[in-house]
């Protein structure tokens, strides 16, 4: 089971990865519960990173130990839209999609969308749009081309 569905089963939040179903909520509402995440995060990292000249700008020892949803936080929270899934796995809708790097503590973030939706057209413009997203959060997001030539982000804090 997804994080997205494990918290959704327990009445929690959980940020969307891009690979769990589209969150049953109506957008405003959604919205709302990741203005709230992302607030109680800045939160946290206010409280923790005390040492930092801008608190805000260093990830939290919390998103250190759960990159992905850290991540995926940030982005939605940015306003990106995550991609989803139907229960068979088959892709239902375009946007990122936030999964662990091939290195411990790293993200790779794909731009993914439904087999002839055109994602893959828009993968560069939208993973520069999500890189940047990320950078003044203190991600360092680069960007390559992997197999079948199709781009993605590699994300690990830039400390």
């Amino acid at each position: 089971m997804t994080a997205e569905g494990d918290a959704e089963r327990h009445g929690g939040f959980a940020a969307a990865t891009g690979d769990g179903p589209q969150s049953p909520t109506a957008p405003e509402v959604r919205a709302a519960e990741v203005r709230v995440a992302f607030g109680g995060l800045l939160q946290i990292r206010r409280l923790t990173n005390t040492t930092a000249p801008d608190p805000a700008a260093v990830p939290a020892a919390w998103e250190l130990n759960q990159p992905v949803r850290a991540v995926a936080l940030a982005l939605e929270a940015a306003g990106r839209t995550p991609s989803a899934v139907d229960g068979e796995g088959r892709r239902t809708a375009t946007g990122f999609r936030v999964a662990a790097g091939t290195r411990p503590g790293t993200v790779r973030v794909d731009w993914l969308g439904p087999p002839g939706g055109g994602a893959a057209q828009d993968e560069e413009h939208q993973l520069t749009v999500c890189a940047a997203a990320l950078a003044p959060l203190g991600w360092e997001a680069l960007l390559y081309r992997g197999p079948r030539r199709r781009r993605f982000l590699e994300v690990e804090p830039a400390l």
